[in-house]
């Protein structure tokens, strides 16, 4: 398969390494395009107002990668990747692998998840994969589930963001389908001055609660038999503490659907509504 792989800690990043020379292992055709230093959380911003460069890099991978630095955002990475750069539309784009989880809704900051779901908004089954730990750095058993997952992944466009817990092969305790949790920050503005005494702010944001049973309005007005089954759902925050990789299908349409009729019929009978 053409595999296309970025990321959002950059071109020597280890998480990426290890990836992209374990598909390359497992025979895929592996081209990587990746920025040339940390984004971490830069969402899916892109670049506007500014020339985006990409160089080819060579010995940073196994021989067979074709390898790219590019200046850019991990969104722009892979827009400029599918419009520039390959001569053919890769299988399927994967980002990762995150050194650090990328659960509930760290995903809309995320720029792994932004990466892979520029490969979604072309059409292309996409992969996120993140490495649940800042400080440990045991990629390989990730790598390797991707790998089996590559294979097996079906052709229908769609984003799996997937979390490993940074154990052993042994330890992990298998897969779980999982819905976002909520993870909500306490943030820090920590307030410095600079050496000729101009303040500056350092974000220093702390996880205040990891998870939640709550939904989001619009699920929480399911009712019947898909009710009860997200009602039983683990939240992917849950799964990956006790042990499990989980795997959460995303998609770029955040509309609340659940609240659509609802709203329609209270701006129908609301002044704020257009006569």
């Amino acid at each position: 398969m053409k595999l296309l792989i970025s990321n959002d800690d950059g071109i020597f990043a280890a998480g990426i390494r290890t990836l992209a020379n374990a598909l390359a292992a497992a025979g895929h055709e592996v081209t990587v395009v990746c920025p040339d230093r940390e984004r971490s959380a830069t969402g899916h911003g892109i670049t506007m107002h500014q020339p985006i460069r990409a160089e080819p890099m060579a010995g940073v991978y196994d021989p067979t990668v074709a390898a790219w630095a590019c200046s850019g955002t991990p969104a722009d990475c892979v827009k400029l990747a599918l419009d520039a750069i390959l001569t053919e539309s890769p299988d399927v784009v994967i980002a990762g692998i995150n050194h650090g989880p990328n659960l509930g809704n760290d995903v809309l900051y995320s720029g792994t998840v932004s990466a892979a779901m520029e490969g979604l908004i072309e059409g292309i089954p996409s992969i996120a994969v993140s490495l649940a730990s800042y400080t440990k750095k045991n990629f390989q058993p990730a790598a390797d589930y991707i790998a089996q997952l590559v294979a097996q992944l079906p052709p229908l466009p769609r984003l799996l963001n997937v979390n490993v817990p940074c154990l052993s092969a042994a330890e992990l305790k298998g897969v779980a389908v999982a819905r976002l949790g909520i993870r909500r920050y306490y943030d820090l503005f920590e307030k410095r001055a600079d050496p000729r005494g101009k303040n500056y702010y350092w974000l220093a944001g702390e996880i205040a609660e990891g998870d939640s049973v709550d939904y989001p309005h619009h699920l929480s007005q399911q009712s019947g038999q898909l009710g009860l089954e997200l009602d039983a759902m683990v939240t992917d925050i849950k799964a990956v503490q006790a042990g499990y990789i989980t795997v959460t299908p995303l998609h770029y349409d955040l509309t609340a659907y659940g609240d659509l009729l609802a709203m329609k019929d209270w701006f129908s009978h609301s002044l704020i509504g257009l006569s």
